[in-house]
């Protein structure tokens, strides 16, 4: 998998555990009194036990996330450097648009050989069963 793929899937891993986190956070944390104006929230069934739940799953959702990020920088690290500068960067790309169009008219020339060769088929196919259709069987 090339460098670019890698980084794209380091994305939507990172995507991912985000929105986990965050998912999870809201199902699991347990209820805050907003303001004085808010009633109390009902107490939980277990507060200790899921008191105690809830504050590791934090931490080790966070430590996914920070080890994604950490990959992600690494291979962020690993892409190449671009040597030369824009203009040499310009001039590649220049040099590889020349030999698209070169290799574009080449292929083109070879679609319309092909075509051609298509038609002298179809043409020579159509006389032959012609022929086959006209010959009447022997009496």
């Amino acid at each position: 998998m090339d460098i670019i793929s890698q980084l794209q899937e380091q994305v939507n891993s990172i995507a991912a555990l985000a929105f986990n986190t965050i998912g999870t956070m809201q199902r699991d944390a347990p209820p805050v009194r907003l303001s004085a104006n808010y009633p109390e929230p009902p107490p939980s069934a277990n507060p200790t036990e899921e008191t105690a739940i809830f504050s590791e799953q934090p931490k080790l959702m966070s430590a996914a996330l920070v080890k994604a990020a950490k990959q992600f920088d690494a291979l962020v690290a690993a892409l190449p450097i671009s040597e030369g500068g824009e203009e040499a960067q310009l001039k590649k790309i220049a040099d590889l648009q020349a030999e698209n169009d070169a290799v574009g008219q080449d292929l083109q020339k070879q679609l319309e050989a092909a075509e051609k060769e298509l038609k002298l088929v179809q043409e020579l196919f159509s006389q032959a069963s012609d022929g086959c259709l006209n010959l009447k069987m022997p009496d």
